[in-house]
């Protein structure tokens, strides 16, 4: 419909112009009449592109159901526990391997139980202290030289009724301090959790004590030593929390949750990286929230972390392997 139809539909008296060409209040002085003023919304910003993956660099076959590996980082060598069947079975067929940083195999079953005087029923975490080698078995903690692999100490928790030892970590005083995850496995392999669950320490003098314990724990798996912060960071199987604890706290607090069935936390370069079984990956809690660096791992354990390289170190539980992860 033209302009001039719409006027003599208008009352009488009003003036007339095309809509399109009346000029606004706003309108400045000299500006054309039929001049459009465009308003343009700023452009969003760019996604924030994804963080660089992790690459696996070897997967390396012909372990027996590995559950921690260790950098050591004086040999510039590898450890890999191998439980060797059930992790409560005392059946003394457990053994450390020595594994070079290219992958090779150096040697398979460099301490082996029943051999040179050797008792390692299922071996889990992993920890040095100077040139010893200190291992979780079931409800005792076993030190070997880690240059020779000789046995040279054994500090049994029986009397204090240990379950289910699994991770080591240490303090600067050398003192050490293990998880005891407090669970079983019946005859069709049910895991029972009995508890309780606990953190023991062996002191230097090879006393024993309760550092901690209660459901707080959460069935308690992985610990590291947090230097930077003066904690120990202690990761739930049970449940879905990373803790943190000092040796004059009475019960451990939440610093970060996730999705749970963890099992092994180093920390690397400030950040607290974290396996877990639930979903099958290894995340990165520097934040308080999960960055996933690696996924599709089935049964990550007791990771490792090789800082002169920058690597992660995965052994795949069931899968009777150990990955190596480059990290970005």
């Amino acid at each position: 419909m033209r302009p001039s139809v719409v006027c003599g539909l208008l009352a009488v008296g009003a003036a007339c112009e095309p809509m399109a060409r009346r000029h606004s209040a706003s309108q400045s002085p000299g500006t054309p009449a039929d001049s459009t003023v465009l308003q343009v919304s700023p452009a969003p910003p760019p996604p924030t592109p994804p963080p660089p993956a992790a690459t696996k660099v070897a997967s390396i076959a012909g372990f027996l159901t590995p559950e921690s590996v260790l950098h050591d980082t004086t040999q510039d060598i590898y450890f890999v526990s191998n439980i060797n069947g059930s992790p409560t079975a005392k059946d003394n067929n457990g053994f450390i391997s020595r594994v070079r940083p290219d992958g090779a195999v150096e040697n398979l079953k460099f301490i082996e139980g029943g051999k040179n005087g050797v008792t390692l029923h299922g071996p889990k975490g992993l920890a040095l202290w100077g040139d010893t080698l200190w291992v979780a078995d079931i409800d005792a903690v076993r030190g070997f030289n880690a240059r020779t692999g000789a046995s040279i100490d054994s500090v049994s928790l029986a009397s204090l009724g240990a379950v289910f030892l699994n991770d080591i970590a240490i303090a600067p005083t050398g003192a050490l301090y293990i998880t005891d995850t407090g669970i079983r496995f019946d005859d069709v392999g049910n895991v029972l959790h009995p508890g309780p669950d606990r953190v023991f320490r062996i002191g230097p003098d090879r006393k024993v004590t309760v550092a901690v314990r209660g459901d707080t724990l959460g069935r308690p798996n992985g610990i590291a030593l947090d230097p930077v912060g003066k904690r120990f960071v202690i990761v739930e199987f049970g449940g879905r929390s990373l803790l943190a604890w000092k040796p004059e706290d009475k019960a451990p607090s939440v610093i970060a949750k996730g999705p749970g069935g963890f099992d092994g936390v180093v920390i690397a370069g400030g950040k607290i990286l974290v396996s877990s079984w639930t979903d099958s990956t290894v995340s990165s809690y520097e934040t308080g929230q999960a960055v996933k660096l690696v996924t599709g791992v089935p049964s990550p354990a007791d990771i490792g972390y090789d800082a002169k390289r920058n690597r992660l170190l995965i052994p795949i539980f069931t899968g009777n392997r150990v990955e190596i992860w480059q990290l970005p």
